[in-house]
């Protein structure tokens, strides 16, 4: 009888992952494309400030959450370089049409593993460590796009503004805490403020949509 190299528990099926450990292993995998776009929202504070409200001579350069942008990068190429890997061990020579754009190669390779998922299951040693990279890569993005529920959102966006710039990123009030602070620019928002700060969430958002 075989351990799952996964969960490290007796599989009477003799495969490199047990029937659950490979069931999970596609449902992140079939997630991960959902979670990719999730951390596209995250790239920017907010619309408002691709729109360059409250900015002077033209609209600002949009700012970038580089970590952001990183992980996705890590997220494509470590997909395809796991996809690359099974079809080498496969010995599938000739190259997939490639998709124009990032998003578009995320979602090459995420279909092209699932597709391979038997094979994987049953068949491939390093089974394993690819399964566990998933379900790292699921959990890491996972907490990033859903954060954890003792972090309770305040509602709206921070009205703060850096050279006539609003920061726009979403508030947020961890569990016990007494003070917001914005994840983005850092400014904090006390108790005492917290009416105005209300007051002038509204009007950013009244302005936005007028």
């Amino acid at each position: 009888m075989n351990l799952c190299l996964l969960c490290e528990q007796p599989d009477e099926t003799g495969s490199y992952l047990c029937p659950g450990c490979s069931k999970s292993t596609r449902v992140r995998l079939e997630g991960l494309p959902v979670l990719y776009r999730g951390l596209g929202v995250l790239l920017a504070p907010s619309a408002a400030v691709s729109q360059g409200r409250g900015g002077k001579g033209g609209p600002p350069p949009l700012p970038v959450a580089e970590d952001i942008l990183d992980l996705r990068g890590v997220m494509v190429g470590t997909l395809e370089d796991w996809l690359s890997a099974v079809r080498q061990e496969r010995g599938m020579r000739q190259q997939p049409a490639r998709r124009r754009g990032v998003d578009g190669r995320l979602d090459a390779a995420v279909s092209g593993l699932l597709r391979h998922m038997p094979w994987i299951t049953v068949s491939w040693p390093q089974a394993g460590q690819f399964a566990a990279e998933i379900r790292d890569m699921a959990r890491s993005v996972s907490s990033i796009v859903s954060p954890p529920a003792e972090r309770v959102r305040h509602g709206g966006h921070c009205p703060a503004k850096f050279d006539g710039v609003v920061c726009g990123a979403a508030l947020f009030l961890g569990k016990g805490k007494q003070v917001i602070t914005c994840r983005w620019c850092g400014t904090e928002y006390p108790p005492s403020s917290w009416a105005a700060l209300q007051a002038l969430i509204s009007e950013d958002a009244a302005s936005h949509a007028a």
